[in-house]
């Protein structure tokens, strides 16, 4: 189960991308948002400390669901 949102599925999927294209083109994005949601990047002490891959181009809505997140820790 990919961690990707299932609307970001569809729209690659109705752009016409294959399962493999769709699963190799989210799993960074994947990646990034469980960490973001696990709390990996909270109290990160400056900008340069981030990792190179600890920002994605994600939809609103994903760094919103993040960012909702973030209070809570």
């Amino acid at each position: 189960h990919c961690l990707v949102c299932q609307r970001e599925i569809d729209c690659d999927r109705g752009n016409g991308y294959s399962w493999k294209i769709t699963l190799l083109g989210n799993y960074w994005k994947s990646k990034v948002k469980q960490e973001w949601l696990s709390g990996k990047y909270s109290n990160v002490p400056s900008q340069f400390s981030l990792p190179e891959k600890s920002v994605y181009p994600m939809d609103v809505d994903t760094w919103g669901e993040i960012l909702e997140a973030e209070p809570e820790r």
